[in-house]
């Protein structure tokens, strides 16, 4: 395999500005500098062909994994979390490698003019270490929006889980869409937790704004149902329509000892009841 001879070495040098401008410019016209700040894009640009120049120099190769080239990745992966978490796409984060080697041929092709078979081994050689160095910056950018998304997930399953207190010792989970086993485990936690700190005797588990109920969902409530006996809690499910009734009796699920109410009014009616408390209609 061909090195990289001092004279691209020379080339990076000696045409410093003319490849930032250049770069700069292609940045700008395939819209990759949207929502940035044009100095950070510049300061950028400047310090990775300051890395990549000094790589270079040590004879650090085309291996990006090499130890050579650690602050060279550092730089890249710092650049592609800053670039997902304001929204911009693989894309966009790719094109501040790809960008760079039309200007840099450009400077090559002058540079090897006279000698086409070495201007062909120096491109390949300088284009195998800025593909490396995109598809660092790609995966670092997949790996964060992965963690963006992962965090919203979870945030989201908190929100949709809220726990209210109804009354002193009475607590109710509304639950919307479908409960799936992360979403499950999201509301036993919260519903317990609520359960200690509030010292609650009653929590109502409100299923109305549940669109279906198979197994597995039954499955879920009935564990969420064991938990809060555990906890030396009483629970009761509302909002069980005519068609999850008919639907759980044709699964022949088991539903033996827990309370059951066909809406929420009539559940914290029970609640109270079982509380003693008494309510009365003033005239």
């Amino acid at each position: 395999m061909a090195a990289l001879q001092k004279g691209t070495l020379d080339a990076l040098k000696n045409k410093q500005e003319q490849l930032l401008s250049d770069w700069y410019n292609g940045l700008e016209a395939s819209g990759a500098t949207r929502n940035l700040k044009e100095h950070e894009v510049q300061q950028q640009t400047r310090e990775f062909l300051q890395l990549v120049q000094a790589g270079l120099e040590n004879q650090n190769g085309n291996n990006i994994a090499a130890a050579g080239w650690e602050a060279t990745r550092q730089f890249l992966e710092k650049l592609s979390q800053s670039r997902a978490l304001l929204g911009q796409d693989s894309q966009q984060t790719a094109a501040f490698i790809f960008a760079f080697k039309g200007p840099l041929f450009a400077v090559l092709q002058e540079r090897y003019k006279d000698d086409p078979v070495l201007l062909a081994e120096q491109l390949w050689e300088i284009s195998e270490l800025l593909d490396a160095f995109a598809m660092h910056t790609i995966k670092t950018y997949q790996k964060t929006r992965e963690a963006v998304i992962k965090r919203q997930q979870e945030e989201l399953l908190e929100l949709s889980t809220p726990v209210v207190k109804l009354w002193d010792g009475v607590l109710a989970l509304p639950m919307i869409g479908t409960l799936d086993s992360q979403r499950s485990q999201v509301v036993m936690e919260s519903l317990l937790q609520r359960i200690i700190d509030t010292g609650a005797e009653i929590a109502i588990i409100d299923i109305t704004g549940v669109p279906t109920v198979d197994t597995l969902v039954a499955q879920h409530l009935l564990k969420t149902v064991t938990a809060i006996r555990l906890m030396g809690a009483e629970c009761i499910i509302s909002g069980v329509r005519p068609q999850i009734a008919q639907t759980i009796v044709h699964l022949g699920l088991d539903l033996q000892g827990v309370i059951t109410k066909a809406n929420l009014a009539d559940a914290l009616k029970l609640a109270l009841t079982r509380l003693g408390v008494n309510l009365t209609k003033t005239s």
